[in-house]
């Protein structure tokens, strides 16, 4: 792998809450716990897991839309949370992200040619003069046309939509394109369309993206490497392809079992019983011991570190004793 665009180390973000009125103590939300990661340019790194597992935080963490409570994230190797005034406003520039909702994340007040030109403007990209024929190639690269331009966002499909937010993240030419799950609330065949687009625009471009969803499904279509985050830790790390093949963390093997088997293969498939833990109150040793038919004392006690079992990377006490 070539040099690292993105280094995440030791990333932490808790969330802290007021504490009752008879107790009057806080108490705190681990959103993320020590994640670390790296991201390479051209790569497409899929983040996956529950809802409230931490990946939507991590990756708003990584364009410094909130602050972390400890660790670093680097981007070409500069601490993102050492810049200020002008440095952090050209970095903004090379961090775009395209949300999970396209209608609610354009502005109903702007029309289509506004959205769109909005990131030229802030950022001083192009003399006004030459904005709306640059704000027409970015539609059509997007799947869209000119004929768009003058409608609101409710005058738009959900993929028309998204289209146009594809559109907008495209405007400064980032190197870094955060996709929150960017299919979900679309329909299948739409889904199919907008994953094509992402990843024709992808070669095009020499894009990288950071893809946080929790269809395994579409992560698997799209992803060179895939990120398994659990109660907000990294529990597992591979390939796209080794993580199917040979999923290690059994947190893992119960996302894939709930994948929808398509081609009625008969393959196996081995529930996991229980519920995500309270995450104000997390369980001491391994996180998903609680949930785990593998857990033992080890695993109630001691919290599993990420570390390199065969093709993966893997925090799991029962994978690293060959006991799965």
């Amino acid at each position: 792998m070539s040099a690292s665009l993105v280094q995440v180390r030791s990333l932490t973000k808790h969330f802290r809450l007021p504490g009752g009125w008879l107790s009057g103590r806080a108490s705190y939300v681990y959103a993320v716990d020590g994640v670390d990661l790296e991201i390479a340019p051209g790569e497409v790194f899929g983040l996956v897991g529950e809802s409230g597992c931490g990946k939507t935080t991590l990756g708003r963490i990584l364009l410094r839309l909130i602050d972390p409570t400890a660790g670093q994230v680097l981007f070409e190797g500069r601490d993102l949370f050492r810049l200020k005034g002008d440095e952090l406003r050209a970095m903004r520039q090379q961090m775009q992200v395209v949300f999970q909702n396209p209608l609610s994340s354009l502005s109903p007040r702007f029309k289509v040619e506004q959205i769109v030109a909005e990131p030229l403007i802030t950022h001083h990209i192009l003399p006004r003069n030459k904005i709306r024929g640059r704000v027409i190639e970015l539609l059509e690269q997007a799947g869209l046309g000119k004929q768009h331009l003058d409608r609101f966002p409710h005058e738009l499909s959900g993929g028309q939509c998204q289209r146009v937010a594809v559109a907008r993240a495209l405007s400064v030419n980032p190197k870094l394109i955060v996709l929150d799950e960017p299919t979900s609330a679309l329909d299948v065949s739409v889904q199919a369309q907008i994953i094509n687009l992402l990843e024709d625009l992808k070669k095009s471009l020499g894009l990288t993206y950071l893809f946080i969803s929790h269809d395994l499904s579409v992560v698997q279509h799209i992803s060179d490497r895939i990120g398994v985050m659990y109660l907000g830790r990294l529990v597992e790390l591979a390939e796209a392809k080794d993580l199917f093949a040979r999923p290690r963390h059994p947190y893992t093997r119960m996302l894939l079992d709930a994948v929808p088997d398509l081609e009625m293969s008969g393959r196996p498939r081995t529930p996991v019983a229980g519920e995500v833990p309270n995450p104000l109150s997390p369980p001491a040793g391994c996180a998903f011991h609680p949930r785990c038919p593998h857990a033992n004392e080890r695993c109630r006690k001691e919290r599993p570190r990420l570390m390199r079992l065969g093709d993966s990377a893997c925090a799991c006490h029962a994978a690293e004793e060959n006991r799965i």
